[in-house]
């Protein structure tokens, strides 16, 4: 279950890369989540790792940007 979930974020930040959205994304998280589980939990790991570090770049590019009134 960690394995589709992972699957799916990871899609859904291939897909934001790509800016249009929709079925693509879903697509990709499918395979790439199928992949990630055929390789375990170094697959898992690196999955995870990914979606981690865009969050955290999302988030620190969010603290940077300037907020206007």
């Amino acid at each position: 279950m960690i394995g589709k979930i992972i699957g799916a974020l990871v899609g859904r930040e291939m897909d934001r890369r790509d800016g249009s959205g929709g079925l693509k994304g879903a697509a990709m998280g499918a395979l790439v989540g199928g992949g990630l589980r055929r390789m375990g939990p170094l697959g898992m790991l690196l999955g995870g790792g990914y979606v981690a570090k865009k969050a955290y770049d999302r988030r620190r590019a969010s603290r940077m940007a300037p907020r206007g009134f």
